[in-house]
């Protein structure tokens, strides 16, 4: 089992409430883990990894989220804020981390081109096709696209739960900021070992 990166926060720091995913209605987001973000990902890729493997075990579906755009035309507010500084489809920023890639298939990769994996996208579909009620966030980076989708799953309906080790930032605490937050309001913590624990039956509800 991987160890959370020392900058890293464990679950028991932030945790508020203690609840474990149900395999069968859980599904998994792994979001933007790309070539352009590989030194923000780098330190985290073992615990994704981990994570990948300890769902797919479980038989829970595991969706790749990449974020890419095609034309100016939809930058968005990214454009604004970021100076029309953003990844481009079609460059090799834009394709996820080779050791991510490899782990998935064809048609568990859904793009975005905004902060939230499910505005504009396929996301909601894909979930409602397979009864999914939870959702598991890991990914890049913390308190952007991995904060946004978790709120946006929260208002959805779906019951959330945010990695602590399988996600990362820029800004420590940045990450760290964004875990009190979902422990707050919007998420069940959780790491790669509380999730071996819990889908393995161990776990607490």
């Amino acid at each position: 089992m991987a160890s959370p990166p020392s900058e890293c926060s464990s679950y028991k720091k932030y945790e508020i409430r203690k609840r474990d995913p149900n395999p069968k209605t859980a599904a998994l987001l792994v979001i933007d883990m790309q070539n352009l973000v590989t030194s923000v990902a780098k330190p985290i890729i073992s615990n994704a990894i981990t994570t990948i493997n300890l769902c797919r075990q479980a038989s829970i579906p595991v969706f790749f989220i990449r974020h890419c755009h095609k034309s100016p035309a939809d930058h968005g507010m990214l454009g604004e804020w970021w100076n029309n500084n953003v990844i481009s489809d079609g460059t090799v920023e834009s394709e996820l981390i080779p050791d991510i890639e490899r782990l998935s298939k064809p048609d568990e990769v859904v793009e975005k081109n905004t902060y939230s994996a499910f505005e504009n996208t396929r996301l909601q579909e894909l979930l409602a096709e397979r009864g999914v009620e939870e959702v598991i966030i890991t990914g890049v980076m913390t308190n952007m696209c991995c904060e946004t989708t978790a709120r946006a799953a929260f208002v959805k309906g779906y019951r959330v739960f945010f990695s602590t080790d399988a996600t990362a930032s820029t800004d420590p605490e940045l990450h760290e900021a964004t875990l009190k937050n979902m422990a707050s309001g919007f998420a069940y913590l959780v790491d790669c070992e509380r999730l071996q624990q819990g889908l393995s039956g161990n776990g607490m509800m």
